[in-house]
């Protein structure tokens, strides 16, 4: 392929999408095809599936500490002899040690998040439920005192009908 061809076929390529391409953005005319929250259904987490990310977390931060971290004395000491010796690859290997500890610290701190806000979350909502169910119950019951109606039960009260 030649460069004119090369430049010709960049060009066109840049004058079909220049009208038609758009990033980060959903088409301003409404176009999209987002659902409405009442048509994909309602997000559920019981407890348990809660209890289960929790504890899967604090599994991988335990498992972190028994396991990842071994590795970090016994290159400390072999990076400490090879500079002894003057050899450069010690620092080198101070630095991976070093960047190894603090990327490892990141990651356990992300799953000591995790853990603690699966706790954290359990109850919240946990309580919001217990409210939510005393807020409802309270409205059957208070809803329960205007079935006294003026007529038979289930049927609407006459005295709001429209007019004939």
């Amino acid at each position: 392929m030649a460069w004119d061809e090369w430049e010709q076929l960049k060009a066109e390529a840049a004058g079909r999408q220049s009208t038609g391409m758009q990033l980060n953005q959903l088409d301003p005319g409404g176009g999209g095809s987002m659902a409405l929250p009442g048509q994909t259904g309602d997000l559920k987490v019981d407890q348990g599936d809660l209890a289960k990310i929790g504890s899967q977390a604090h599994s991988l931060y335990d498992n972190l500490w028994n396991k990842a971290r071994v590795a970090v004395p016994s290159s400390d000491k072999a990076a400490g002899d090879l500079s002894g010796q003057g050899f450069a690859l010690g620092g080198g290997l101070k630095h991976v040690s070093n960047r190894w500890e603090e990327q490892l610290k990141s990651l356990m701190d992300a799953c000591a998040h995790i853990s603690n806000h699966m706790q954290v979350t359990k109850k919240v909502h946990a309580g919001d439920e217990h409210y939510i169910q005393r807020q409802v119950s309270s409205i059957e019951t208070l809803d329960a005192g205007f079935d006294e109606r003026a007529g038979e039960p289930g049927r609407k009260n006459p005295a709001y009908e429209p007019k004939k």
